[in-house]
């Protein structure tokens, strides 16, 4: 999901350090539960709230330190994973497909030579996701290892007819980074949780990240007005776990803000996860592409100077937006329980907007 935001986002800069304020005029007319933000100002986090209820059919209230689904503004996280294994010699971001994956010989032909670089800027020319729903769904009750799942799942993506030609224009996948991560998990032997867990949030110390819903006593997403308390059982419940590496994370918005300095601090040279020419890579928009690996690229947001990195995510639960001024170290993250249908939209990106005229100057007018 892009981050494009419209009349909602206009405010003026904030007296004070309180965002409580924003969230409930944001929240206000609409069904959603609780919001938490983040504002990060010069790779710090400078302040941060939360409003509402856990769960809506109860009292408990939301608090700072909870854990949240992230959706899929995890992506940059997949996306920083598979550069941490090609700086180590393992993967090749041009290589073809058919290269990384040679037994898989019973694939749609235009697929042979798609590249890392397409799959992770939606270049690649594959459908957002499995295009069976009944082979979809089937992921949901599916017993066996995550790793042999995914084999699954992109041997079946991978015989679908292209939505375009390969390498020539975005269109948005999941598909793409369960494929990635199949080809992750088979040069190192090791699931992808694993992986993320010693090459992403290890080094950043993301201690609360972790993979599908959250637990009990934690913030719950929700649907059609009400708390969802049960795993997932079809394609318009959720995501099925074998999902991770498109966007299953769960983690305290802390956790977000770490990963989310370090990409802005990589941009400067001054990263800790990566070397400068990964930071720049995924933070280039491809030919082709309004996205880079995987961050939305915008010149402009709100009226706001850029450059922006942006990306949002929900899984039909929960929606989570990301956006970051990576020159100044600026930026802010928000998190509803619930999605679109019970206003979270609104409640998420009409408390942001205020705080993009504080974070970044006026943009150029246009002539």
């Amino acid at each position: 999901m892009s981050l494009a935001l419209g009349a909602t986002l206009s405010g003026n800069a904030l007296a004070d350090n309180t965002l409580d304020p924003l969230l409930a005029a944001a929240m206000e007319g609409t069904q959603t539960p609780a919001v938490a933000m983040l504002v990060i100002r010069d790779d710090k986090v400078e302040r941060q709230s939360v409003r509402g209820v856990r769960r809506n059919d109860g009292t408990v209230a939301a608090q700072n330190d909870d854990v949240w689904l992230i959706g899929s503004t995890g992506k940059p996280m997949t996306v920083a994973l598979i550069a941490r294994l090609a700086e180590q010699g393992l993967l090749d971001w041009e290589a073809p497909l058919a290269k990384m994956l040679p037994d898989l010989t019973a694939i749609n032909p235009a697929y042979r030579n798609i590249t890392l670089t397409q799959m992770l800027s939606h270049r690649a020319g594959l459908p957002e996701n499995l295009l069976d729903a009944a082979a979809l769904d089937a992921f949901f009750t599916d017993t066996r290892t995550l790793p042999v799942q995914r084999e699954a799942y992109i041997r079946a993506a991978l015989r679908e007819k292209p939505v375009n030609v390969p390498g020539t224009e975005f269109a948005y996948s999941n598909s793409g980074f369960l494929i990635a991560a199949v080809i992750a998990e088979r040069v190192t032997g090791t699931d992808f949780e694993t992986l993320m867990q010693r090459e992403v949030f290890k080094p950043l110390g993301m201690d609360s990240a972790g993979f599908g819903p959250t637990s009990a006593d934690q913030p719950q997403g929700h649907r059609a007005g009400k708390p969802v308390t049960t795993a997932p059982q079809k394609a318009d419940d959720g995501v099925p776990p074998m999902y991770t590496p498109a966007g299953n994370l769960h983690m305290r918005l802390q956790d977000m803000a770490k990963f989310a300095i370090d990409q802005m601090a990589g941009s400067r040279g001054k990263g800790k996860l990566l070397a400068p020419a990964s930071y720049r890579l995924m933070q280039t928009a491809q030919s082709g592409s309004p996205s880079g690996m995987d961050w939305g690229v915008q010149a402009s947001i709100a009226g706001r100077k850029g450059p922006v990195l942006t990306h949002g995510g929900s899984d039909g639960n929960w929606l989570a937006w990301v956006a970051l001024f990576p020159e100044s170290g600026n930026g802010v993250i928000a998190i509803a329980n619930a999605a679109e249908d019970m206003g979270a939209d609104k409640a998420t990106m009409g408390a942001m907007g205020p705080v993009f005229a504080e974070l970044a100057p006026p943009a150029a007018a246009k002539p």
